[in-house]
């Protein structure tokens, strides 16, 4: 199957799932997130503030700063096709940009670079065992993973996962796949 058609099934089935059952999940994800060492491990942690069918990172980026972790979010530069992610001290630094995704003012002081970075969660759509995903399809993430030597992990339901996605040569495959049950790799 290609990745469109795969994109657009796997989020038919994650907008199909009721509130009750989003909730679940999501308190799994967090409290399996929160316990691993990873987290307990990782001083500065970059992740994306989510929307729609996403699975809620308000909360993760929440507990973050009451533990006295560093939390940054991307910014992407759509002209050069690159991301920067930034501390975010409250989510008044935030602001709209294109297709209404929420990222962080650019101030230059809340730059922080690749090295900087203990942990970053990975978004996706679709994964395979291998840590292989299908995003959004703007290859951001790839780009900034190739050359990123922290942890990464992406956080997903089961029902997110497939036997395997067609690799190309830039896809860059997430260490770590956390499920609400638990770790996957």
């Amino acid at each position: 199957m290609q990745k469109e058609q795969l994109r657009k099934q796997v989020i038919q089935r994650l907008q199909a799932i009721t509130d009750q059952e989003r909730n679940q999940i999501e308190k799994k994800l967090q409290t399996n997130l929160f316990q691993s060492d990873y987290w307990k491990e990782a001083n500065t942690i970059g992740v994306t503030i989510s929307r729609g069918f996403e699975w809620d990172t308000k909360e993760i980026i929440e507990e973050g700063w009451r533990q006295g972790k560093v939390m940054a979010v991307p910014k992407c530069y759509p002209e050069e096709k690159e991301m920067a992610f930034y501390r975010l001290h409250s989510f008044a630094e935030l602001e709209t940009v294109y297709s209404n995704l929420l990222e962080p003012k650019p101030i230059e002081e809340n730059f922080l670079s690749k090295h900087q970075m203990d942990l970053i969660l990975v978004p996706g759509v679709v994964f395979d065992s291998h840590g292989f995903r299908i995003g959004f399809g703007g290859g951001y993430y790839d780009r900034f993973l190739a050359s990123y030597q922290g942890n990464t992990i992406a956080i997903l339901s089961n029902i997110q996962l497939v036997e395997r996605i067609s690799v190309e040569a830039h896809d860059i495959a997430v260490k770590h796949l956390l499920s609400e049950d638990g770790f996957i790799i």
